[in-house]
């Protein structure tokens, strides 16, 4: 499960769909009413129901930095849900899933979960996901956190989700904006346990995330 909030940063979850679909797996999709809001605001990509494989396939194609067409994409492993159908599929335990990624989570979305209000799919899948004791992976987006907000991600990490904020390293040596976009989906995608080949992994190469950078070496992951 992917489900998708109206924090900033529609270019995380983009990264985190395509990867995943390279990676082979099947993918049941939710994108939330507010995150469609962000996603016009952010790519000026409309993503209605009703033509939702036309409007993914734009957006996953899109580049970071706004470049149409930057990435082949194969939607034939992505399942769509309306965010509105509280009897959709996700909504039950029996469903069969590995675990969920909500990207990105905006404190809305984390109150939401935290609190067991299950006001919509995404958040009914999540709380799904935590009753049957699978791996939930929270990406955060907001800055800075007040005292609700990081109580609320306690909540989440005593449940057993693992929260990871929507912050990018330098150490993989990042030439584009591209790549910051990438470290980020690489980073929710290992909390997932996918593998990927997103970032360059840090070896103990000191100075092998600046090399990069200058041209001196090549992006490497295991």
């Amino acid at each position: 499960m992917v489900g998708v909030s109206g924090a900033s940063g529609t270019p995380y979850a983009a990264a985190v769909l395509r990867a995943l679909l390279a990676a082979g797996e099947s993918v049941d999709l939710v994108v939330s009413r507010a995150s469609r809001l962000t996603l016009l605001d952010e790519t000026g990509i409309s993503y209605r129901d009703a033509h939702w494989r036309d409007d993914l396939r734009r957006w996953l194609s899109r580049g970071a930095d706004g470049t149409p067409d930057a990435f082949d994409v194969d939607l034939a492993g992505v399942r769509h849900w309306s965010a509105g159908d509280l009897a959709a599929g996700p909504s039950s335990g029996s469903y069969p899933a590995q675990g969920m990624i909500i990207v990105p989570a905006s404190t809305a979305c984390v109150a939401g979960v935290a609190l067991g209000l299950s006001k919509d799919l995404l958040q009914r899948a999540a709380s799904v996901t935590l009753k049957e004791k699978r791996t939930l992976v929270v990406a955060v987006r907001e800055t800075p956190l007040d005292g609700r907000t990081l109580r609320h991600l306690v909540t989440l990490d005593d449940a057993g989700a693992a929260v990871v904020p929507a912050s990018p390293a330098f150490y993989a040596g990042a030439t584009h904006i591209q790549d910051l976009v990438d470290f980020v989906a690489g980073r929710v995608l290992d909390a997932a346990g996918v593998e990927h080949r997103l970032y360059r992994r840090w070896k103990g190469d000191l100075g092998g995330g600046s090399r990069t950078a200058t041209g001196g070496g090549a992006p490497t992951a295991d």
